[in-house]
C-alpha cells in the first residue's frame, strides 16, 4: 500500500502536467487563428507568429536581453530587500506590543498611499537611476511579508513560550527554537504575494522614469504603436515574475518539507 500511493500520486502529477501542457497549445491556437476569424487587424491583437517574428527582432535590434536583465535585476534586489525589511519589522512588531502600537498606523499609511505617487518622487530625489524603481519595489513587497510575519508571531501560543522559558530558554533561543519556525508558513505565503507584486513595482518605476529596461520598452513601443512589441515585452515580464514565484516554491518545498502538502509535492 505504501509503495503504490506515490506511484499513484506521480500518475496524477504527470496526468496534470499533461493537461495544463494540452491546455496550453489550445490557447496558442485560439490566439493564432481566433483573431482572424473574428476580423481583428493584427495592430489590435497580433497572432502568435508576429509576435514570435518581433520577439526575434527584438532580440537581434533592440537589445530585448539586456533589458530584461536590468528589470530582473532590480525585481531581485527589490524583493531581497523588500522581505528583509519586511520579516525584520514584522518580528519586531510581533515580539513588542508597544512597537506595534506606536508604528503601526505610520505602517498601514505607507501602503494605503499609492505606490504609483512615490515613484515621481524617488526620481526626483534620486534621478533616473536604478534607484527608484528598487524602492518602488521594496514599498510593495515589504507589506505582505511583514503583515504574515506579524500574524504568525501574534498567533503563537503563549504557553508554549512560557514553556520553553521554564525550561531557562532565553531570548534567543525562544525566537530561533519556537517564533521563527511558526512563523515559516506564513512567511512563504506572504513571499509568494510578494513575488507577483516585485515585478509591477518596478515596471512602475521604468514607466514613470526610465531610460532602460522592459518598462522603457513598454513606454516605447506604446509611444509607436507596435503592439506586437508590447505583446513581447509583457510576456517577458511575465516570465521574470514566473521565474522568481518559482524559485520561492521551490525554496518553501525543500524548507518546509516537514509539512504534508509539501511532502506530497516533493514525491
Amino acid at each position: 500500500m505504501s509503495v503504490a500511493r506515490p506511484a499513484m500520486l506521480q500518475l496524477g502529477v504527470r496526468r496534470m502536467v499533461v493537461a495544463s501542457a494540452l491546455l496550453f497549445v489550445i490557447f496558442l491556437a485560439a490566439w493564432q487563428w481566433l483573431p482572424g476569424l473574428l476580423g481583428i487587424p493584427p495592430f489590435i491583437i497580433p497572432s502568435v507568429s508576429l509576435v514570435w517574428q518581433e520577439f526575434l527582432h527584438m532580440l537581434a535590434r533592440d537589445r530585448l536581453l539586456f533589458h530584461t536583465g536590468i528589470t530582473a535585476m532590480q525585481v531581485g534586489v527589490g524583493f531581497i530587500l523588500g522581505v528583509m525589511l519586511g520579516v525584520l519589522c514584522g518580528f519586531a512588531l510581533g515580539m513588542s506590543p508597544t512597537a506595534e502600537f506606536v508604528l503601526s498606523p505610520y505602517i498601514l499609511a505607507l501602503q494605503i498611499a499609492p505606490k504609483v505617487a512615490f515613484a515621481p518622487l524617488f526620481i526626483i530625489w534620486f534621478g533616473y537611476t536604478v534607484y527608484p524603481k528598487i524602492l518602488v519595489c521594496i514599498l510593495i513587497v515589504f507589506f505582505p511579508v511583514m503583515i504574515n510575519v506579524l500574524g504568525a508571531v501574534r498567533a503563537l501560543d503563549p504557553d508554549v513560550v512560557r514553556l520553553a522559558k521554564s525550561f531557562t530558554a532565553n531570548r534567543f533561543q525562544v525566537f530561533w527554537k519556537i517564533e521563527f519556525p511558526a512563523a515559516m508558513p506564513p512567511l512563504f505565503a506572504g513571499l509568494r504575494i510578494a513575488a507577483t507584486l516585485a515585478v509591477i513595482g518596478v515596471l512602475v518605476g521604468e514607466l514613470v522614469g526610465g531610460n532602460m529596461g522592459l518598462g522603457y520598452l513598454l513606454a516605447f513601443s506604446e509611444g509607436a504603436g507596435e503592439t506586437a512589441k508590447v505583446f513581447v515585452t509583457i510576456i517577458m515580464l511575465t516570465l521574470i515574475g514566473i521565474a522568481l514565484y518559482g524559485i520561492v516554491v521551490a525554496v518553501e518545498t525543500r524548507v518546509l518539507h516537514y509539512l504534508p502538502s509539501r511532502a506530497r509535492l516533493a514525491i
